[in-house]
């Protein structure tokens, strides 16, 4: 079985949270916070935290924002060099405190789906990860470029395949609810090898949804069986918030404990636990 960890996307570094982690098992997590917050992470007390309570700072998500602020692909030459610069600072701050894996966008959207225009993008995108590829190296971490959904770059596991063959320190994270122009299994048997971290959550393959496991429509015994048949064998980390969504129409807020109740069901290949309500959806956001 794989070891269970959460993203930091859906509270904040506190003792009491990271207390209540380390008794409900989970050891892991990725750092990340809303795009406005990096600035003032105090990333030396967050690795001194997880260290009094036991937990690995497994990987950090770098942060993302629209295609006017942070685009490692724009056609923007000089807000391209601005993003690399900015990112590559997180990458430093992160890997002196031990951090070896860096969960990157690798773009923003809306993106035109004129092959011409998509083709540069895919180009200045790959240029920005080959830099930032070896930054990483400094410090002997590596780049995981994240598969997206919608007009995003990196939509299908051919995309991801043109984007990381820029330098072969590239690897992937593998984002479960993201593929809307692809498939999960047909993604990990392509992909295999190459991923180092997964976002794990479920979706109904309308939209990304971030719901937990047993609430969307993926088959998570065969996306468990394909995830191990592609060599993985790192964390197996939930990107769910804890908070209720919107589009769950009934059900409470998920504390700590039911994540890793979810991972031992998924992986022990029993009935998955399911006491939310999604909303039935008409359109890609409604």
């Amino acid at each position: 079985m794989l070891n269970v960890g959460l993203s930091t996307c859906g509270f904040t570094f506190t003792e009491n949270n990271f207390a209540a982690l380390a008794e409900a098992g989970i050891r892991n997590v990725e750092i990340s916070r809303p795009c406005g917050e990096y600035p003032y992470l105090e990333h030396k007390a967050i690795r001194a935290l997880a260290d009094r309570h036991g937990v690995n700072l497994w990987s950090y998500h770098l942060p993302f924002a629209g295609t006017d602020t942070l685009d490692i692909a724009s056609a923007d030459e000089e807000l391209r060099r601005r993003t690399v610069e900015t990112l590559a600072g997180y990458i430093r701050k992160g890997g002196d405190i031990g951090v070896d894996k860096f969960v990157i966008h690798p773009g923003s959207e809306p993106n035109s789906e004129d092959a011409e225009v998509r083709g540069e993008l895919l180009k200045h995108c790959m240029e920005s990860l080959n830099t930032l590829a070896e930054i990483a190296a400094e410090y002997g971490a590596v780049i995981a470029v994240e598969d997206l959904p919608r007009s995003c770059l990196g939509r299908t596991a051919e995309e991801i395949l043109q984007l990381i063959s820029a330098n072969d320190k590239l690897r992937v994270c593998f984002d479960s609810n993201h593929l809307l122009m692809d498939d999960n299994l047909n993604f990990l048997k392509k992909l295999a090898g190459k991923i180092v971290t997964v976002h794990i959550s479920d979706y109904d393959f309308l939209n990304e949804r971030h719901w937990l496991p047993g609430e969307g429509k993926v088959d998570w015994m065969a996306l468990y069986e394909g995830l191990k048949a592609s060599g993985y064998e790192g964390v197996w980390l939930y990107e769910i918030g804890q908070k209720k969504p919107a589009s769950i129409l009934e059900g409470r807020r998920l504390e700590f404990s039911d994540y890793v109740r979810n991972a031992r069901e998924i992986m022990e290949g029993r009935p998955i636990t399911v006491f939310r309500k999604p909303k039935t959806f008409t359109g890609l956001w409604e």
